[in-house]
């Protein structure tokens, strides 16, 4: 169990974890107002609960409550309102991203925002239009870490967050432990008490992480894959770590994904001009999609390529956007534009890494 200080952070332990360093001296009731104050108010005093002084004492000793600190904040306004990026910096120096990504709503006001948060320091499958993968890979996060990007965001920053996503910087499936981990957290009632539906794990398809996502039994956890090209060579060109991996292989583990009822699989697709909008392209995404979700329903989420400091190519235009999303729909796609947003912060997909 990871220690800080010779201490147990707080973030990273369900209620039932915590309930257990305090032995037998401790009350359910108090400890769980102990727990829940942790992470609602970022507040953890042991002697201000109704336990006993020795409990009290010796929890203490052994938990603490850490956030990682905050060492910028860039923001820029859009249609859908600000999007936010925020340095942290964890215990030991090393620095991660966060970002906060507003909704787009229907009425005047704004509601909860998503907050895409970071599973790795840099990222070690070299995907060449990210700037995590370009950085390269340091090390996991752990879950303390990866919850601890929520705990600043909510007691920190004051951000109101609705929804996490796992596409920052890293890539979740391969810091498996402390993915599984910190959703036991998140998810924990007495804590964070997300919902799985608004919890989103986005990867680049590792078929054999996906199957122990399943393994995990969360049926109602959201999963996003990126596919980003319709045929194996030039996916692996794009993403040098799915090289190996069938794209018939990766369709058929998704398709044992929990299927449930308005599910939607979420398929993202970079558009980088010129490169993977070439003719017949449509037609193997869309084949792609039938055979990921055949029980349930794919959406295609086209995402505008963002280019980062050393680019690949171009954003493209609305025309080019158009105009794919048109021959995909064609072709038996259900499509959904990802607006650029954070852009200018270089905090749009796939640009997060350059931290200096």
């Amino acid at each position: 169990m990871p220690e800080t200080d010779g201490r147990v952070n707080i973030l990273g332990l369900t209620r039932p974890a915590f309930e257990a360093l305090a032995g037998r001296g401790g009350h359910s009731r108090a400890l769980g107002r102990l727990y829940r104050r942790a992470f609602a108010e970022g507040r953890f005093e042991p002697g201000r609960e109704a336990i006993a002084k020795g409990t009290a004492a010796a929890l203490a000793a052994r938990v603490a409550l850490r956030l990682p600190a905050v060492e910028r904040v860039v923001e820029e306004d859009g249609p859908f309102g600000t999007t936010a990026k925020a340095l942290l910096r964890l215990d030991d120096g090393q620095r991660v991203e966060c970002v906060r990504i507003p909704v787009a709503r229907r009425g005047p006001e704004p509601g909860p925002a998503t907050l895409c948060v970071s599973s790795q320091v840099g990222c070690r499958m070299g995907c060449v239009f990210c700037e995590s993968g370009r950085r390269g890979y340091v090390r996991d996060l752990r879950p303390e870490e990866i919850v601890g990007q929520y705990a600043a965001a909510r007691l920190t920053l004051g951000w109101d967050i609705g929804q996490i996503v796992f596409m920052g910087m890293g890539e979740p499936l391969d810091n498996f432990e402390g993915l599984a981990g910190a959703l036991a957290v998140l998810l924990d009632e007495s804590g964070p008490a997300f919902s799985q539906d608004d919890i989103t794990v986005c990867t680049i398809g590792l078929p054999e992480g996906i199957a122990r996502l399943r393994g995990l039994g969360l049926k109602r956890l959201n999963l996003s894959v990126s596919l980003n090209a319709p045929d194996e060579g030039l996916r692996g060109e794009l993403m040098p770590a799915s090289r190996g991996v069938g794209l018939e292989a990766l369709a058929a583990v998704l398709a044992l994904y929990p299927q449930r009822r308005n599910f939607a699989l979420a398929v993202n697709y970079c558009l980088v001009p010129g490169r993977n909008d070439g003719p017949g392209a449509e037609a193997g995404v869309a084949a792609f999609l039938r055979a990921a979700a055949p029980s349930g329903r794919a959406v295609l989420n086209l995402i505008p390529y963002n280019p980062g400091s050393s680019p690949i190519g171009r954003a493209p235009t609305e025309a080019e956007i158009d105009s794919f999303t048109k021959r995909l729909e064609a072709a038996g796609a259900l499509v959904k534009l990802r607006s650029p947003r954070g852009r200018g912060l270089m905090a749009a997909c796939g640009q997060l890494g350059r931290i200096d």
